[in-house]
C-alpha cells in the first residue's frame, strides 16, 4: 500500500495523541477498504488527548487511502492549524466537525460519509426504517439535521448542535449523508460501518418493489438495547465492546496494525 510521505513535524506529541492518531489514520483507511469514501471529500476526526479545543482531521486533498498518523493535522475550535503541516483542511468539514467538537465533550471521533446509501436514505422522506437488524442498532436513537447547502456557513453549527442533541451518537444530514460519534475512533467507525449497512439493506429492499416484513416495536427496542449494552461482542475482562471488531478490523489493512501507522 502506498504511504504519503510527510514533512518531519517539529512539535513533540505525547504517546495518548501517537496512539489516536494511529487509529484515525487506520479508520481512514478502512473508510476506503469498504468504499465509503467520496474522492477527497468527507473527514474523520479525533479530539486530541487532554485537551478541550484541538482536534485531529484529514489534509485536504489527500486520498483516505493514503493518511498516515503524521499526516493528520491538529488544529483548533477557531481553524487555526497547530503544528508544521504542509496542509489545509476542507473548509465545510471544519464547519462540522468544530460544531460537534465545541458541544458534545463526549465525542472523541466524529465521522462523516457521503456514501450511495447512505445518502439515498438521507433523501428519503421517511428516512431510516427499522427493517433489518443493523438498522435496529439506531431505532429511535438517530437524529436529523435539514440540508441547508455545502456547509460552509458558521452559524449552521448551532442548528447542527442543536438538532444533534446531548447524546445521539447518530445522525442523518437530510439529502447530504451520514454521521457518528464515538467515545473511540473504533466506536465511531463500527457505527458508521453498521449504518452505511443498514442503509444499503434498505435500498436493496426497496429496490424489490416488495413490502417490509415488519418488526415489532418492543423487538426493535430491546435489540437497540442489546448493541447498546455491548454483551454480545465484549471479551472477559475488556470493558471496551469494540475492541474484539477493531483488532479484527486491522488487519484488514495491514499485517502489523500497531507500527504501520508510527512516523
Amino acid at each position: 500500500m502506498h504511504l504519503q510521505s510527510v514533512s518531519p513535524r517539529k512539535t513533540e506529541i505525547s504517546d495518548a495523541e501517537r496512539l489516536v492518531r494511529e487509529d484515525l489514520a487506520a479508520a481512514y483507511r478502512l473508510v476506503a477498504y469498504y468504499g465509503m469514501d467520496d474522492s477527497i471529500y468527507t473527514h474523520i476526526s479525533a479530539r486530541v488527548p487532554g485537551t478541550e479545543g484541538q482536534f485531529l482531521i484529514n489534509p485536504f486533498g489527500m486520498l483516505f487511502r493514503d493518511i498516515t498518523a503524521s499526516s493528520l493535522v491538529k488544529i483548533d475550535l477557531e481553524g487555526r492549524i497547530l503544528d508544521d503541516s504542509p496542509y489545509d483542511v476542507n473548509p465545510a468539514g471544519f464547519t462540522i466537525h468544530s460544531a460537534v467538537h465545541s458541544a458534545r465533550h463526549d465525542a472523541a471521533c466524529v465521522l462523516h460519509t457521503h456514501t450511495i446509501a447512505g445518502v439515498a436514505v438521507s433523501s428519503l422522506a421517511g428516512g431510516l426504517q427499522p427493517c433489518n437488524q443493523w438498522a435496529l442498532q439506531f431505532y429511535n436513537r438517530v437524529v436529523y439535521h435539514d440540508f441547508e447547502g455545502i456547509a460552509l456557513d458558521h452559524e449552521e453549527r448551532e442548528r447542527l448542535i442543536a438538532d444533534l442533541g446531548p447524546s445521539s451518537r447518530a445522525m442523518i444530514l437530510r439529502n447530504h449523508g451520514l454521521m457518528t460519534l464515538g467515545r473511540t475512533v473504533s466506536e465511531a467507525f463500527i457505527l458508521m460501518l453498521n449504518l452505511e449497512r443498514a442503509c444499503r439493506v434498505q435500498v436493496a429492499i426497496a429496490s424489490t418493489g416488495e413490502p417490509i416484513h415488519p418488526v415489532p416495536p418492543e423487538v426493535c427496542e430491546r435489540t437497540a438495547q442489546q448493541y447498546e449494552s455491548g454483551d454480545s461482542t465484549r471479551e472477559a475482562g475488556d470493558p471496551d465492546p469494540n475492541a474484539r471488531e477493531w483488532r479484527a478490523m486491522l488487519e484488514r489493512i495491514a499485517p502489523s496494525p500497531v507500527t504501520s501507522f508510527r512516523d
